[in-house]
Protein backbone atom coordinates (compact mmCIF):
# COMPACT_ATOMS: atom_id res chain seq x y z
CA UNK A 1 0.00 0.00 0.00
CA UNK A 2 2.89 2.36 0.86
CA UNK A 3 3.93 1.87 -2.71
CA UNK A 4 0.65 3.20 -4.46
CA UNK A 5 0.45 6.42 -2.25
CA UNK A 6 3.00 8.56 -3.96
CA UNK A 7 1.57 7.19 -7.44
CA UNK A 8 -1.64 8.22 -6.25
CA UNK A 9 0.03 11.41 -5.23
CA UNK A 10 1.00 12.10 -8.12
CA UNK A 11 -1.62 11.24 -10.10
CA UNK A 12 -3.92 13.64 -8.39
CA UNK A 13 -0.85 16.44 -8.92
CA UNK A 14 -0.92 15.72 -13.11
CA UNK A 15 -4.63 15.79 -11.94
CA UNK A 16 -5.48 19.33 -10.79
CA UNK A 17 -2.58 20.65 -12.96
CA UNK A 18 -4.73 19.68 -15.98
CA UNK A 19 -7.56 21.33 -14.16
CA UNK A 20 -5.73 24.61 -13.94
CA UNK A 21 -4.47 24.68 -17.26
CA UNK A 22 -7.59 23.75 -18.96
CA UNK A 23 -9.62 26.33 -17.01
CA UNK A 24 -7.11 29.04 -17.57
CA UNK A 25 -7.18 28.14 -21.50
CA UNK A 26 -11.52 28.59 -21.22
CA UNK A 27 -11.29 31.50 -19.47
CA UNK A 28 -8.48 33.14 -22.13
CA UNK A 29 -10.09 31.70 -25.18
CA UNK A 30 -13.86 32.72 -23.93
CA UNK A 31 -12.82 36.65 -22.63
CA UNK A 32 -11.24 37.10 -26.15
CA UNK A 33 -13.90 37.87 -28.27
CA UNK A 34 -13.14 36.49 -32.04
CA UNK A 35 -15.48 38.68 -33.92
CA UNK A 36 -15.99 39.30 -37.42
CA UNK A 37 -18.12 39.96 -40.00
CA UNK A 38 -20.58 36.42 -39.53
CA UNK A 39 -23.92 35.35 -41.34
CA UNK A 40 -25.68 34.56 -37.99
CA UNK A 41 -24.89 34.96 -34.36
CA UNK A 42 -26.02 32.02 -32.20
CA UNK A 43 -26.68 33.15 -28.57
CA UNK A 44 -26.79 30.07 -26.25
CA UNK A 45 -30.15 30.09 -23.80
CA UNK A 46 -30.04 29.92 -20.05
CA UNK A 47 -32.43 30.64 -17.19
CA UNK A 48 -36.02 32.45 -17.84
CA UNK A 49 -37.59 33.00 -14.51
CA UNK A 50 -40.89 31.86 -13.18
CA UNK A 51 -42.48 35.07 -13.85
CA UNK A 52 -40.98 34.95 -17.87
CA UNK A 53 -38.60 37.40 -17.21
CA UNK A 54 -34.87 36.99 -18.59
CA UNK A 55 -32.27 36.37 -15.88
CA UNK A 56 -29.32 38.73 -15.85
CA UNK A 57 -27.26 36.21 -17.30
CA UNK A 58 -29.25 35.68 -20.69
CA UNK A 59 -30.02 39.42 -21.16
CA UNK A 60 -26.20 39.74 -21.32
CA UNK A 61 -25.54 37.31 -23.47
CA UNK A 62 -29.15 39.03 -25.73
CA UNK A 63 -27.49 42.39 -25.52
CA UNK A 64 -23.94 40.74 -26.74
CA UNK A 65 -25.75 39.59 -29.76
CA UNK A 66 -27.81 42.59 -30.05
CA UNK A 67 -24.61 44.29 -29.96
CA UNK A 68 -23.41 42.57 -33.13
CA UNK A 69 -26.64 42.91 -34.89
CA UNK A 70 -26.64 46.45 -34.58
CA UNK A 71 -22.66 46.93 -35.83
CA UNK A 72 -23.70 44.99 -38.99
CA UNK A 73 -20.99 42.00 -37.65
CA UNK A 74 -23.68 39.72 -38.18
CA UNK A 75 -27.33 39.76 -40.21
CA UNK A 76 -29.83 36.85 -38.64
CA UNK A 77 -30.07 35.91 -35.17
CA UNK A 78 -30.47 32.38 -34.33
CA UNK A 79 -31.91 31.89 -30.28
CA UNK A 80 -31.05 28.31 -28.86
CA UNK A 81 -32.73 27.38 -25.49
CA UNK A 82 -35.01 24.74 -24.42
CA UNK A 83 -38.11 24.61 -22.06
CA UNK A 84 -36.27 25.47 -18.78
CA UNK A 85 -37.82 23.94 -15.61
CA UNK A 86 -39.63 27.01 -14.89
CA UNK A 87 -41.60 26.21 -17.68
CA UNK A 88 -41.04 28.81 -20.27
CA UNK A 89 -39.51 28.02 -23.80
CA UNK A 90 -36.04 29.88 -23.79
CA UNK A 91 -35.96 30.52 -27.57
CA UNK A 92 -39.19 32.31 -27.28
CA UNK A 93 -38.58 34.03 -24.50
CA UNK A 94 -35.39 35.55 -25.88
CA UNK A 95 -36.81 36.23 -29.11
CA UNK A 96 -39.32 38.08 -27.42
CA UNK A 97 -36.80 40.58 -26.24
CA UNK A 98 -34.93 40.98 -29.12
CA UNK A 99 -37.83 41.66 -31.23
CA UNK A 100 -38.79 44.44 -27.90
CA UNK A 101 -34.89 45.99 -28.31
CA UNK A 102 -35.80 46.43 -31.80
CA UNK A 103 -34.60 43.51 -34.22
CA UNK A 104 -37.21 42.38 -36.40
CA UNK A 105 -38.67 39.36 -36.32
CA UNK A 106 -37.42 38.16 -39.64
CA UNK A 107 -33.80 38.55 -38.72
CA UNK A 108 -33.83 36.03 -35.86
CA UNK A 109 -34.46 32.32 -35.96
CA UNK A 110 -35.89 30.58 -32.64
CA UNK A 111 -34.55 27.11 -31.89
CA UNK A 112 -36.95 25.95 -28.97
CA UNK A 113 -35.10 22.69 -28.91
CA UNK A 114 -31.54 23.82 -27.56
CA UNK A 115 -32.02 21.61 -24.20
CA UNK A 116 -28.14 21.36 -23.78
CA UNK A 117 -25.02 23.02 -25.91
CA UNK A 118 -24.40 19.89 -28.04
CA UNK A 119 -28.62 19.71 -29.00
CA UNK A 120 -28.14 23.68 -29.55
CA UNK A 121 -24.89 22.80 -32.08
CA UNK A 122 -26.94 20.01 -33.86
CA UNK A 123 -30.10 22.03 -34.56
CA UNK A 124 -28.03 24.58 -35.82
CA UNK A 125 -26.58 22.40 -38.37
CA UNK A 126 -29.74 21.36 -39.73
CA UNK A 127 -30.98 25.30 -40.03
CA UNK A 128 -27.24 25.84 -41.83
CA UNK A 129 -28.29 23.71 -44.04
CA UNK A 130 -31.47 25.04 -44.55
CA UNK A 131 -30.57 28.98 -44.74
CA UNK A 132 -26.88 27.77 -46.15
CA UNK A 133 -25.15 30.41 -43.92
CA UNK A 134 -21.00 30.61 -43.84
CA UNK A 135 -20.40 31.50 -40.83
CA UNK A 136 -21.61 31.88 -37.17
CA UNK A 137 -20.72 33.99 -34.18
CA UNK A 138 -20.93 31.75 -30.61
CA UNK A 139 -22.39 33.73 -28.01
CA UNK A 140 -22.41 32.54 -24.25
CA UNK A 141 -20.60 33.41 -20.97
CA UNK A 142 -17.00 33.43 -21.37
CA UNK A 143 -16.70 29.56 -19.70
CA UNK A 144 -19.11 28.17 -22.35
CA UNK A 145 -17.24 29.65 -25.55
CA UNK A 146 -14.51 26.73 -26.25
CA UNK A 147 -16.75 23.67 -25.36
CA UNK A 148 -19.29 25.20 -28.05
CA UNK A 149 -16.95 26.58 -30.92
CA UNK A 150 -15.08 22.42 -30.63
CA UNK A 151 -18.33 21.14 -31.02
CA UNK A 152 -18.89 23.36 -34.52
CA UNK A 153 -15.68 22.94 -35.56
CA UNK A 154 -16.32 18.51 -34.72
CA UNK A 155 -19.46 18.75 -36.65
CA UNK A 156 -19.03 21.21 -39.19
CA UNK A 157 -16.88 23.10 -41.81
CA UNK A 158 -18.48 27.01 -41.53
CA UNK A 159 -16.04 29.19 -40.03
CA UNK A 160 -16.64 29.89 -36.26
CA UNK A 161 -16.06 33.15 -34.07
CA UNK A 162 -17.02 33.37 -30.52
CA UNK A 163 -18.33 36.72 -28.28
CA UNK A 164 -19.17 36.41 -24.37
CA UNK A 165 -20.35 38.88 -22.59
CA UNK A 166 -18.39 40.44 -19.52
CA UNK A 167 -20.68 39.55 -17.27
CA UNK A 168 -19.35 37.95 -14.41
CA UNK A 169 -21.18 35.89 -10.76
CA UNK A 170 -20.31 33.87 -8.29
CA UNK A 171 -21.62 30.68 -9.77
CA UNK A 172 -18.70 31.42 -12.49
CA UNK A 173 -16.65 28.99 -9.82
CA UNK A 174 -19.07 26.04 -10.25
CA UNK A 175 -19.91 26.71 -14.35
CA UNK A 176 -16.20 26.81 -14.66
CA UNK A 177 -15.64 23.28 -12.78
CA UNK A 178 -18.70 21.90 -14.76
CA UNK A 179 -17.04 23.06 -18.32
CA UNK A 180 -13.97 21.21 -17.79
CA UNK A 181 -15.70 17.96 -17.58
CA UNK A 182 -18.32 18.71 -20.34
CA UNK A 183 -15.44 19.15 -22.61
CA UNK A 184 -14.24 15.95 -22.11
CA UNK A 185 -16.89 13.68 -22.25
CA UNK A 186 -18.56 15.61 -25.06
Amino acid sequence: MKNKLPKIKFLLFIGLCWFIIHTIYITYDGLNDDIHKADVAVVLGTTVHEDGTLSNRLKKRLDCGLALYKNNQIETIIVSGGLGKEGHYEGDAMKNYLIHCGVPNEDIIVDNEGNNTRATVQNVIKLQEKYNFKSITVVSQYFHITRTKMLFRKNTTISIYSASPYYFEFRDVYSLIREFFGYYLQ
